[in-house]
């Protein structure tokens, strides 16, 4: 895991040093840079720091350059198969100096040209200098585990795998994208290919960019898209068969992300989707695997328990830390500085402790993220999917409606705490907030939206600015209308795998992890496995009232069922608690911030209510509070 830097532009200048110096959390171990003139007003300049992880001599320096010097590369991922194709490259006549896959994907490219990613099974981010073409190919992995950045100026063009590299040309313009944040204020993040700023962008996941030096000018492809799996023919085989099927799939993905010159370990929640790697690898090898957890001393947030079971019975070199509101508060400023953008999915804070705890032990960590979304667990899907079929019936539908809204907090709270332990839901307030919400929808896409956002649309039109709140289809759901012939579960599946996978979870890890040069990696995540499940019968993944119902069947033959059965806690953050006490004066100080009244985005009526409230003791919609601290800290950080 690496980062990555280069721009073109009109003159040779000597700002690529300080640009890929900005990065150098993501690669502590080694930097290089590469200049090349194409002519007297075409200047190329490249750059990469690099945290080693295969073949951790000299002979993987980045850029690479080819043998015969027409190729250059800077590279961010890894490619887990590099040694098969290094066969296949080596059987047609290709010599390696070095044992790097770096050096197999420039050949590979050489050889093959961009047909060359469909070989690759991996995570990556790289950018191949042709000089031959007079050509920059940009290329992003399939799902998007690795960010790649570009902005586009008057007289250069810059990349990078984060922003704060792109904002030191002096080129770049901090110019905020108003079009773009009432998206944050609704959903959390930005959605690509936007970012918060004018001019820049997030190359999106599955494409590359060919870049042409002559005539500056670029164009985007799509090399793979997960929606053509979903319009495939339906698998047809029985359920044995595609557990089976399954099981060896993960086997093998699992298998590839432990391939590293340096010490692996895994981030073990003890849900489904980390005990399914987990016990996968650790029953499959004969070393005891590391395994690492963060635990909370409020027992509605706490699975360190739950992860030490499951550690127990695998046998795992199992590490957990109980941390304290205090260890993630103190890591509050580091976030605007990491995240370059505003960012306020509040899990951030314990995946930054547990990438800490972790690195302490080894330098690559294996995450469970994407189960979600591949396999059906979201307990949003479960919602729509019981809303959905009440509406069938009319008179079902209408009883759910008066039943709903005759309840309040404190009998939701109630009715929760009747339920058994297992069936209890964590966030169950807000949660039911957002149910109330749905269920006065009438379509699948409304329904989708509502239960997605962050913070409800019908509020954000109010407290914004006339004209602030923006039409949110246009930016992310827009492909609703074309897969409207899937059923419910696919459609909502692909939805989040495309948008919120990708510019929320995906990108919280990268820099979570990165932050302490620790490589990231997701097994679930490979292709082969959405690619597959895409193809699963939806009856399949959502059976008997049960979300990954096919993961959960491949676990239990490695781990008892009764082990895992359990709600989901994920990493929350007890934020309401925060704001009336640790965090109380930060929001004060945010909602009052001269940076955000003179923004115009927010009525300030609203801002002045929301303080009053707080002052009371009254916290309404903490996850707005939180966005609006988060908002001014990014701000204030970029000298906005």
């Amino acid at each position: 895991m690496c980062g990555i830097v280069g721009y073109v532009s009109n003159k040779k200048e000597s700002y690529i040093n300080e640009m890929v110096k900005e990065i150098k959390h993501r690669g502590p171990d080694d930097s290089g840079v590469y200049v090349d003139s194409l002519n007297s007003n075409t200047h190329i300049h490249l750059a990469h720091a690099r945290l080693s992880i295969q073949d951790l001599s000299k002979l993987g320096h980045q850029p690479f350059i080819s043998d015969c010097e027409n190729y250059v590369i800077v590279y961010n991922g890894e490619v887990y198969n590099f040694k098969e194709i290094q066969k296949e490259l080596k059987s047609l006549g290709y010599k390696f100096r070095s044992n790097s896959d770096t050096e197999v994907i420039l050949y590979a490219y050489k050889e093959f040209g961009m047909k060359c990613v469909d070989k690759f099974i991996g995570m990556f981010a790289f950018t191949i200098y042709d000089i031959k073409k007079e050509k920059l190919f940009l290329i992003r992995d399939r799902a998007g585990v690795k960010p790649l950045y570009y902005y586009v100026g008057e007289e250069s063009f810059l990349f990078a795998s984060e922003i704060k590299a792109l904002s030191i040309h002096p080129e770049f313009q901090k110019t905020i994208n108003r079009e773009i944040i009432s998206y944050y204020f609704q959903f959390g993040y930005i959605p690509a290919p936007h970012t918060i700023y004018k001019n820049c962008y997030k190359l999106k996941p599955g494409h590359y960019m060919v870049y042409d030096l002559n005539t500056k000018q670029y164009s985007t492809y799509n090399y793979w898209n997960v929606t053509e799996f979903y319009n495939k023919e339906q698998i047809q085989k029985s359920e044995k068969e595609i557990i089976d099927e399954l099981e060896t799939l993960l086997i093998d993905a699992f298998k590839l992300r432990m391939v590293s010159d340096v010490p692996v370990g895994v981030f073990l929640s003890g849900g489904y989707d980390s005990s399914t790697v987990t016990a996968l690898l650790q029953k499959n090898t004969k070393e005891k695997i590391n395994t690492f957890t963060i635990g909370f001393n409020e027992k509605e947030f706490n699975e360190a328990d739950d992860a030490k079971r499951v550690a127990d019975y695998l046998g795992t070199h199992h590490t957990e830390y109980y941390c304290t509101p205090n260890d993630m508060l103190e890591l509050l400023d580091e976030l605007s500085y990491y995240w370059d953008e505003p960012f306020a999915d509040d899990s951030a804070l314990p995946t930054m402790i547990v990438s800490n705890l972790a690195r302490k032990d080894v330098t690559v960590a294996l995450s469970a993220d994407g189960g979600d979304e591949v396999f059906f667990g979201y307990s949003k899907y479960f919602a729509i999917e019981k809303i959905e079929r009440l509406k069938k019936s009319k008179i079902k539908s209408m009883i759910l409606k008066i039943l709903v809204n005759s309840l309040n907090e404190s009998s939701v709270l109630f009715l929760n705490s009747l339920l058994p332990k297992s069936k209890r839901q964590s966030n169950i307030v807000e949660k039911f907030k957002k149910f109330k919400s749905m269920i006065n929808f009438d379509n699948l896409e409304d329904i989708f939206i509502s239960a997605s956002s962050q913070v409800d649309a019908t509020y954000l039109d109010k407290v914004l600015i006339d004209g602030a709140f923006k039409d949110f289809d246009k930016v992310s759901f827009g492909e609703f209308k074309n897969i409207k012939h899937l059923d419910n579960i696919n459609q909502m599946m692909l939805i989040d795998y495309k948008t919120f996978m990708v510019d929320d979870v995906l990108c919280k890890v990268d820099r979570a992890t990165m932050s302490i040069s620790l490589e990231g990696r997701e097994p679930l995540l490979d292709h082969r496995i959405v690619e597959y499940m895409a193809r699963v019968p939806s009856a399949l993944k959502y059976k008997n009232n049960n979300g990954k119902y096919l993961l959960r069947e491949v676990l239990s033959r490695y781990i008892p069922k009764d082990m895992t059965d359990k709600q989901k806690a994920g990493f929350t953050v007890p934020l309401k608690d925060w704001l009336l006490d640790e965090l109380k004066d930060r929001a004060i100080y945010s909602l009052d911030s001269k940076l955000l009244r003179e923004d115009n985005i927010i009525k300030e009526s609203y801002l002045n209510d929301i303080k009053n409230d707080l002052l009371k003791g009254k916290v309404d919609k903490p996850i707005f509070i939180w966005m609006i601290i988060i908002y001014v800290m990014w701000k204030e950080k970029w000298n906005l």
